[in-house]
């Protein structure tokens, strides 16, 4: 296949999973999903979170300019149920979790737009430990992500899914001060396997894709004021390693970017909490991304809730 066709074909392949917008391979974990009290695990009981929004953006190249004629926009659901058990594990509490998205994904890429909906990847998790000390709080969890999503090799602008597993560790710390102040950051790495379906375009053999690993977090600053928040929150994200076609590092020569292809974005924006006298969390919140390169870059808006069973 000519080089032309395997770069356009690169550059064109922006997935949408569970509300995290990426390259082929890319995200599976929605960016900037959490915020208020991320690493501070409720009480024993059993929890029901709603993340609602939409993503619009336009595809960087590795000099964070915008690649002609390719977008993205998106709204998504994600459906999240948290177990936190009595069980005492390490000295913590433990926990378990599962996250179901739906996307309705529009991706335009070089002239050609297709709207898809259907289910992204699943993520789960059997090992989720909190501790709590005073004022601080912090979990440990270790997430899997499942190739659920619908995914057509060969058809970026007809995928959802990724059409790999993954494993990521995640590390997430809250400290609430007495005057109402608040710090949170979750930080994660995702580790990717293959995805041996790839082809560069319909018909085309498949080859091996392996996405570069990348480090992410997500962040909170606030001040509670009674039964609100207010705050700025966002997320960070640097892939480490190089993407990776049949083995071999991306080049530049096949795509507007960067050799290896390493994305990296940051988000910030205004979040707005409530909390009822139940114990039901509503939040809204919108980021920005101000920096991008090989990756989309654009706006996201949050509705979540966060509700006790």
């Amino acid at each position: 296949m000519a080089i032309k066709q395997i770069g356009v074909a690169l550059a064109l392949s922006g997935l949408v999973v569970g509300g995290a917008f990426a390259k082929e391979g890319g995200d599976q974990y929605p960016n900037g999903g959490e915020n208020f009290y991320a690493g501070a695990l409720p009480p024993p009981g059993n929890y029901f979170i709603n993340y609602f929004g939409y993503y619009g953006a336009k595809l960087r190249d590795g000099d964070g300019d915008k690649v002609p004629g390719t977008s993205v926009r998106a709204w998504f659901d994600a459906l999240r149920y948290v177990k936190v058990t009595d069980t005492q594990l390490l000295g913590g509490s433990w926990a378990m979790h599962a996250i179901v998205p739906i996307v309705h994904q529009t991706l335009k890429l070089g002239g050609d737009s297709k709207t898809v909906t259907g289910l992204g990847d699943i993520v789960f998790s059997p090992f989720v430990v909190a501790w709590h000390a005073g004022n601080l709080h912090w979990v440990t969890a270790l997430d899997f992500y499942a190739p659920t999503g619908k995914y057509e090799s060969g058809e970026p602008t007809k995928s959802i899914g990724s059409n790999y597993w993954s494993i990521e560790p995640v590390f997430a710390v809250t400290w609430l001060s007495e005057a109402g102040w608040e710090l949170s950051a979750k930080f994660m790495y995702n580790i990717k396997a293959k995805n041996k379906d790839f082809r560069p375009a319909p018909g085309a053999p498949k080859m091996d894709y392996e996405s570069g690993d990348e480090f992410h977090m997500d962040y909170l600053v606030s001040k509670r004021f009674g039964q609100w928040g207010v705050g700025l929150s966002g997320y960070y994200v640097k892939q480490t390693t190089d993407d990776e076609l049949d083995g071999e590092k991306i080049s530049s020569a096949l795509g507007p970017w960067s050799d290896g292809r390493k994305g990296e974005a940051f988000a910030i924006g205004p979040s707005v909490s409530y909390t009822t006298k139940g114990g039901t969390m509503l939040v809204a919140q919108w980021q920005r991304e101000t920096e991008a390169e090989n990756r989309f870059r654009g706006d996201k808006a949050w509705f979540k809730l966060v509700m006790p069973f």
